[in-house]
């Protein structure tokens, strides 16, 4: 969480200063960046993509019992993904 707080505010302080105030290094962060996405963040991104569609698509009306019922119905069943985190 503090590297993607880093990442998404970058462009509006220092990095190296955000580093020293949350208690990690600059290096550790540049790290992170490079490293490719895990299969767990990568289903985690698009099941909220979906989720998003399916209260997009019903005007926000649909809470999340319905919205897992409409999610199932399209076929996005409860699969898991081995976390390697």
């Amino acid at each position: 969480m503090r590297f993607r707080f880093i990442e998404d505010r970058r462009a509006d302080y220092p990095v190296t200063i955000m580093c020293g105030m949350l208690g990690v290094s600059p290096a550790g962060y540049y790290a992170w960046r490079s490293r490719p996405e895990s299969q767990r963040s990568a289903a985690n991104r698009e099941l909220v993509d979906d989720i998003r569609r399916v209260h997009r698509d019903t005007n926000g009306r649909y809470g999340s019992p319905r919205v897992h019922a409409e999610l199932r119905a399209h076929g996005r069943g409860a699969t898991a993904v081995a976390s390697s985190d």
